[in-house]
C-alpha cells in the first residue's frame, strides 16, 4: 500500500506564497507522473500542474507564471511552489501519483488533501 502525505497548506494574504509538499511512502514499485489538483467548494476537481518522471511539466493556464511544480525522485516527493496567490486559488489541493504495480499494471494514488486559503 502506498500513502501520499501532503503538507504546506494554510492561510495567506493575496500576493503571498506557499509551498506544498507531497511525499509518497509504502510499498512503492514505481511512480511515474505526479501532480497537483485542486477543488474549490461547489466546483469539480481540476488539474493544477503535473510533472513526469523525466521532469516534463504541464500547468493549467490560470497558474502559469505563478506556480512551479518540481520533484525529487530519490525521495518520491513532489512540490508545488505557489507565488502571487489570488483569492481564486483558494481550494483543497490534492496530490496524485501515477505508478505501476509489480506486475506492470497501472495504479493511481491520491493524497488526503491540504487546504489553501487566500484572503483578499
Amino acid at each position: 500500500q502506498v500513502r501520499l502525505v501532503e503538507s504546506g497548506g494554510g492561510l495567506v494574504q493575496a500576493g503571498g506564497s506557499l509551498r506544498l509538499s507531497c511525499a509518497a511512502s509504502g510499498s512503492i514499485f514505481s511512480i511515474n507522473a505526479m501532480g497537483w489538483y485542486r477543488q474549490a467548494p461547489g466546483n469539480e476537481r481540476e488539474l493544477v500542474a503535473t510533472i513526469s518522471s523525466g521532469g516534463g511539466t504541464n500547468y493549467v493556464d490560470s497558474v502559469k507564471g505563478r506556480f512551479t511544480i518540481s520533484r525529487d525522485n530519490a525521495k518520491n516527493t513532489v512540490y508545488l511552489q505557489m507565488n502571487s496567490l489570488k483569492p481564486e486559488d483558494t481550494a483543497v489541493y490534492y496530490c496524485k501519483a501515477d505508478g505501476a504495480l509489480a506486475d506492470g499494471g497501472p495504479v493511481t494514488y491520491w493524497g488526503q488533501g491540504t487546504q489553501v486559503t487566500v484572503s483578499s
